[in-house]
């Protein structure tokens, strides 16, 4: 039989994908990457899709600017994409608007809008969806800097996030590059917390909960998207900042899944404790840079104090709003 009779006799039932691009007041980096995100989806050649009118695809624009700074970029570079403001301050509500948006299609795939998907981006998400069934495929996010980074960020590596083979499951996702399979997600009601939306740990804190409810997360090396660095986020200040964020955001986050009373208190200790360790840890990793003259273990031992001042404060509920407007 050929191919062609057997999907005639087997038909492949249609599979409906939104990808919602998340913006906040970067309208010409919008407009840019808006651009490269529906090449992708109009080229899609992935699977039994690929080239199919049984692949329906939706570009999402979630703008969390009440003024709409983002509308003129879609209007200007990219016909038939859908617009909408979320006027609520706060990444958690922008996301939970893509969510309501997206209700009762079958996948939501996120990207921000400093970040250029590279070729296969799209195709790899779903070829591995496909091959996993899992709820959830995180793609990878690599560095693209605007200037040289100075020596000591270099050196530290800050901005180099981790890589795995593909098919690996992970216990918690950032949602930067992150497919989910809503009808595997609907039915559990969970949705990003919105009081987070100002730390920062809302996509942490909803996929750890995915992978808690029994859904799994895997991870997709070959889908690769290239985040933007700005020359202001080049610094020892702000990484030194951001260190402490993402501290603070992950006790926050362990302490949010703890059940109140004597288990809570206990957690708030334990990681407190924790949280001290480390600030002892990185301390001992600057020293020993000094003494070898090592600006790797500078940078990192600097970073690890902060992480940890930043880990000790969010276990008694401190919590650092890096995205307060």
């Amino acid at each position: 039989m050929m191919p062609d009779q057997a999907a005639a006799r087997h038909p492949v039932p249609p599979l409906s994908v939104v990808i919602a691009v998340l913006t906040y007041r970067r309208p010409e980096l919008l407009a840019a990457n808006l651009a490269k995100i529906c090449e992708q989806v109009e080229h899609v050649t992935w699977g039994r899709y690929g080239g199919s009118p049984r692949l329906r695809s939706q570009v999402l624009v979630v703008d969390n600017d009440p003024d709409g700074s983002g509308r003129a970029a879609v209007a200007d570079g990219a016909p038939g994409v859908r617009y909408v403001i979320e006027s609520v301050p706060g990444i958690a509500a922008a996301r939970n608007r893509a969510l309501r948006e997206a209700a009762g299609h079958d996948l939501l795939v996120f990207i921000d809008d400093d970040e250029e998907p590279l070729p296969g981006w799209l195709d790899s998400l779903l070829l591995v969806w496909e091959q996993t069934g899992a709820a959830g495929v995180v793609g990878r996010v690599v560095p693209a800097y605007q200037v040289t980074p100075a020596p000591w960020i270099e050196a530290g590596g800050f901005f180099v996030r981790k890589t795995m083979p593909t098919g690996t499951r992970r216990p918690a996702a950032a949602a930067g590059n992150l497919l989910l399979d809503l009808k595997q997600l609907e039915p559990t009601g969970i949705g990003f917390d919105e009081p987070f939306g100002l730390t920062g740990g809302e996509d942490t804190l909803m996929t750890r909960r995915m992978v808690t409810q029994g859904l799994q997360l895997v991870w997709c090396d070959e889908s690769v998207a290239k985040d933007l660095i700005p020359a202001e986020r080049l610094t020892r200040r702000w990484v030194l900042s951001r260190a402490w964020s993402h501290g603070n955001t992950q006790a926050l986050i362990d302490v949010h899944l703890t059940p109140a009373g004597t288990r809570r208190t206990a957690m708030r200790i334990t990681l407190g404790v924790t949280g001290a360790g480390r600030v002892l840890a990185g301390a001992g990793q600057f020293a020993r840079g000094v003494l070898r003259r090592s600006l790797r273990d500078r940078a990192r031992g600097a970073r690890l104090i902060m992480r940890g001042a930043g880990f000790a404060t969010g276990a008694w509920g401190m919590a650092f709003e890096e995205y307060a407007r």
